[in-house]
C-alpha cells in the first residue's frame, strides 16, 4: 500500500507542477474559442466547465482504467510506475495538447490535425485508421454490455439480441442529436457513479490496508503468461496511462469550452483523474490476485476482469456497490461507444466538407457509419472469438494512434519554437512500444522478445535521429526564407 499512496500523491503533484509547465509551453490566451465563434447549437455549444469535465472524463475512461488496470496489475508493481509516469508525462500531455490544438484549429478532428502537421498522405491514412478504430469501439461496446444486461434479464440469447437493438438505437440518437440533449444530460450522472465507486473502493483499501507487492520488492513479471513487461504492459494499460483514443474524443469538448484557460483542468485534469481510477483498480487487483482478497471473497484468482469488478464491488460494498459495479461495466462502455461513433461522424463530415447543422446531412453521414458498425457487431456475435479478435487489434491500434498524435504535436511545438521535448520523448517511446509489440505479438509476427527489445531500441534512436534531421532542415529553410 505504500507504493499506492506514493503513486497517488505523485499524480496530484504531477497535475499541479508538470501540468502547469505544459500549460505555459502551450500558452493559452483570451482568443474566442470555437464554442463561441462557431456556435451552431449541435456540436459547437458552450457547456459549463464542471459538465465538460464529467463528459471528458467518461468519454476517455469507459472501462479502460478499470479492465486495463486489473489486467495490468498481473505484471506486478511495474504497473504503478507506468500509470504514474505514463499519465503525467505522456497521457495527460497528449490529451491536453491535442484538445488545445483542436481548439486552436476550430475544433478540428484528429485526422485534420495530423494532416496539417504530418502531411496529406498521413492525413488520409489517419482518416481510415481513426474512423475504423472508432467503429470497432462502437461495435465492441454494444455487445459486451448487452451480454451483461441479457444475463440479468434471464440468461437468454434473445435478451442479448434485444439489448443490442436497444443500445444500437441509443447510439444512433446520441450520435445524431445535439450534444447537450443526451450526452450533456446523462454523462455527468454516470461519471459521478464511476468516481463514487472508485472513492468507495479507496476507502475500503485504506481500512483494510493489505500487504501487497511493492516497488521495493522489485519489478519482476508476476504473470509471464500475460507477456513480457515490455512491450505488453504498455499496451495492456492504455487508459490510465496514455491512449490514442482520447485524441479522437478531445475535439468533442474542444467545441464546447468557453475559454482556453479551462484547458488544463478539463483535459490534463481529466486524464490525471483517470490515472487515479486506474491506480485504485490496479491496487484492488493486486490485493485480489496476490494479497488474499480472492480467498476472503471465496472465489478463485482466475476470474476475468469483468468478474473481478462485480465480485469485489458486491463483496466489499454490498447491494449498493453491486449496483454501481453494474452501472460501471454497462454504462461506461456504452458511453464510450456513442461518443466514438459521434466522433466518427464529425471526422468524416470534416473530411468531406459536409456541414452538420442540418439533420438531413447528419443522417447522410450516420447511415454508412452505422452500416459498418453493424457489420462489425455481426462478426462479434457470429464468431465465438470475435470480441477477442477485435479487441486485440483495437489495443495495438489505440496506442499507434497515440504515436501519430504525439508526433503531430511535436512538429507543432517545434514549428512554433516551443519546448517540443515534452512530446518528443513520449513519441519516441511509444513508437518503440508499438513496433516491438507488433513484432512479438502472437497475433502478428510472433518473434522472440529479444528481437522485440533490439528493434525497439533501434526504433527509439532512429526516430529521434530522423526528427533531429527534419528539425535542422526545417530550421535551415526558415532561415533561408
Amino acid at each position: 500500500m505504500i507504493t499506492f499512496v506514493v503513486s497517488l500523491l505523485a499524480l496530484i503533484v504531477g497535475y499541479v507542477v508538470y501540468g502547469r509547465v505544459v500549460e505555459r509551453i502551450f500558452a493559452p490566451d483570451g482568443r474566442p474559442t470555437p464554442a463561441v465563434s462557431m456556435a451552431d447549437g449541435v456540436d459547437y455549444v458552450v457547456l459549463p466547465g464542471w459538465k465538460i469535465f464529467m463528459i471528458q472524463f467518461l468519454n476517455i475512461a469507459g472501462t479502460g482504467p478499470i479492465f486495463g488496470a486489473i489486467m495490468g496489475a498481473k505484471f506486478g508493481p511495474s504497473a504503478y510506475l507506468w500509470i504514474v509516469l505514463g499519465c503525467i508525462f505522456a497521457g495527460a500531455v497528449h490529451d491536453y495538447l491535442s484538445g488545445m490544438l483542436s481548439m486552436r484549429h476550430g475544433g478540428a478532428g484528429l485526422p485534420e490535425l495530423v494532416g496539417r502537421y504530418l502531411g496529406d498522405r498521413t492525413k488520409r491514412v489517419m482518416l481510415v485508421f481513426s474512423v475504423f478504430l472508432l467503429l470497432m469501439v462502437g461495435a465492441v461496446f454494444v455487445y459486451s454490455p448487452a451480454i451483461i444486461l441479457g444475463d440479468l434479464c434471464g440468461d437468454s440469447l434473445t435478451w442479448v439480441y434485444l439489448w443490442c437493438v436497444i443500445i444500437f438505437i441509443y447510439y444512433f440518437l446520441a450520435t445524431l442529436l445535439p450534444i447537450d440533449k443526451i450526452i450533456g444530460r446523462i454523462y455527468p450522472l454516470f461519471a459521478v457513479a464511476m468516481l463514487f465507486m472508485a472513492v468507495a473502493l479507496f476507502v475500503v483499501l485504506v481500512i483494510k490496508w493489505p500487504s501487497l507487492p511493492e516497488l521495493t520488492d522489485g519489478l519482476a513479471n508476476m504473470s509471464p503468461a500475460s507477456g513480457t513487461i515490455f512491450p505488453c504492459l504498455f499496451i495492456t494499460i492504455a487508459c490510465g496511462a496514455i491512449s490514442g483514443f482520447h485524441a479522437t474524443q478531445s475535439p468533442l469538448m474542444a467545441r464546447c469550452i468557453k475559454s482556453e484557460r479551462q484547458g488544463r483542468p478539463l483535459f490534463y485534469g481529466a486524464m490525471i483523474t483517470e490515472g487515479v481510477v486506474a491506480l485504485i483498480w490496479a491496487t484492488v487487483a493486486s490485493y485480489f490476485f496476490y494479497g488474499g482478497a480472492a480467498a476472503e471473497l471465496g472465489v478463485p484468482t482466475t476470474l476475468q476482469a469483468p468478474e473481478v469488478v462485480t465480485t469485489v464491488s458486491q463483496g466489499w460494498l454490498g447491494i449498493f456497490g453491486g449496483a454501481l459495479a453494474i452501472l460501471g461495466v454497462v454504462a461506461a462502455p456504452i458511453t464510450s461507444g456513442d461518443t466514438a461513433l459521434r466522433s466518427a461522424r464529425l471526422i468524416i463530415a470534416e473530411f468531406l466538407h459536409v456541414e452538420q447543422h442540418s439533420v438531413r446531412k447528419r443522417i447522410y453521414i450516420c447511415i454508412p457509419v452505422f452500416a459498418v458498425t453493424l457489420a462489425l457487431l455481426w462478426f462479434n456475435i457470429a464468431n465465438e472469438d470475435g470480441f477477442n479478435v477485435i479487441w486485440s487489434y483495437f489495443g495495438w491500434a489505440n496506442q499507434t494512434l497515440a504515436v501519430f498524435t504525439l508526433w503531430a504535436l511535436t512538429v507543432y511545438l517545434a514549428r512554433r519554437r516551443k519546448c517540443y521535448v515534452v512530446t518528443l520523448v513520449p513519441a519516441m517511446f511509444m513508437t518503440a512500444v508499438c513496433t516491438s509489440f507488433l513484432l512479438v505479438s502472437g497475433n502478428a509476427f510472433g518473434f522472440s522478445p529479444t528481437v522485440g527489445y533490439v528493434v525497439a531500441a533501434a526504433v527509439f534512436v532512429l526516430s529521434g535521429v530522423l526528427f533531429a534531421l527534419w528539425h535542422r532542415r526545417s530550421a535551415d529553410n526558415s532561415m533561408g526564407a
